[in-house]
């Protein structure tokens, strides 16, 4: 009877660590929660001007990083680029062939500052966006945008699914701040030039 009861004790006790390491274990971040909402790309649907109306496409998008198994949620610079490109497309700036377009925008993470640790998880992210006019390839928009998302510990449970959250919370929360920058711009109509 205590040769069972330990067997017990240790299968309890290698399922707890079984399932411990599977709650550390690294979703990846999701370009559909990343981009913006429908209701966001509705109301700035509306303000888009001519100049930019399916004249932005994309450059190059770096910085991010691939998840690992054991490192928890990142951002793929791949999932990064399907976010903008479909937010792009949402709002009526992305052009119809991906390689037209009178601007281009290129964009790097700079840096993703996540904790190891945490109840509330608050990722901190830094993007650098370039807008270019292809033609003249004058830089036409330059900012960094840094900024943060927190996910409480009542939204979900485990870890690793707060971090992602939080990642993409940030992230959307970046892609909707410069595409409003880009709606503001005073940029003359293609047939001026």
């Amino acid at each position: 009877m205590m040769a069972k009861t330990g067997r017990i004790i240790v299968a309890s006790m290698l399922a707890a660590l079984a399932a411990g390491l599977m709650a550390g274990c690294g979703t990846p971040s999701e370009s559909l929660s990343m981009g913006l909402s429908p209701a966001d790309a509705l109301q700035m649907r509306a303000w888009v001007p001519d100049a930019l109306r399916q004249n932005v496409a994309l450059g190059p998008v770096t910085g991010g990083q691939a998840t690992n198994r054991w490192w928890g949620s990142k951002v793929s610079s791949q999932a990064l680029e399907q976010a903008f490109e479909d937010s792009l497309r949402a709002v009526g700036m992305f052009p119809l062939v991906r390689e037209a377009g009178r601007y281009q925008l290129d964009i790097k993470l700079t840096d993703l500052d996540q904790p190891l640790v945490s109840l509330d998880t608050t990722v901190r992210l830094g993007i650098s966006y370039t807008l270019v006019e292809r033609s003249s390839k004058a830089t036409v928009y330059q900012r960094t945008v840094r900024n943060a998302a927190t996910v409480e510990i009542g939204d979900k449970l485990l870890p690793v699914e707060r971090l992602r959250l939080a990642n993409e919370a940030a992230i959307r929360d970046s892609i909707k701040l410069v595409l409003r920058d880009l709606l503001a711009l005073q940029l003359p109509p293609a047939t001026a030039r």
